[in-house]
């Protein structure tokens, strides 16, 4: 990969961003209207993530299944800046009322 930090992909229905770093490479497929907030700094962690748990298997020879484990940790990041960008773009869409913003919030979502 050489120097290449960053490549963005932009086209018709999707962006793509790919990310290197460690040697690793991670590469992310998008829709164009998908909220990318933040988007290089949530691919490191990502590669942060996957380095940690195997920076012992990484250079060896190794069947992709032992790697399963990560699909979890992926996962529930994802879900974590789904929930962080949801929330940010309805105090956005709320305005910043101080201690009620959040009370405005849940009352827009039928929650008490």
């Amino acid at each position: 990969m050489g120097r290449i930090e960053e490549i963005m992909i932009k086209g018709l229905d999707i962006e793509m961003i790919i990310v290197n770093k460690y040697n690793l490479v991670l590469i992310a497929i998008m829709a164009k209207d998908f909220i990318k907030q933040d988007i290089r700094t949530e691919a490191e962690k990502a590669l942060d993530m996957f380095y940690s748990l195997y920076k012992g298997k990484i250079g060896e020879y190794c069947d992709v299944c032992e790697f399963e484990s990560f699909k979890k940790t992926l996962y529930n990041q994802i879900d974590e800046y789904f929930n962080r960008i949801t929330l940010h773009n309805e105090k956005a869409s709320i305005g910043d009322f101080g201690f009620f913003t959040e009370a405005i919030a849940k009352l827009r979502n039928g929650q008490e």
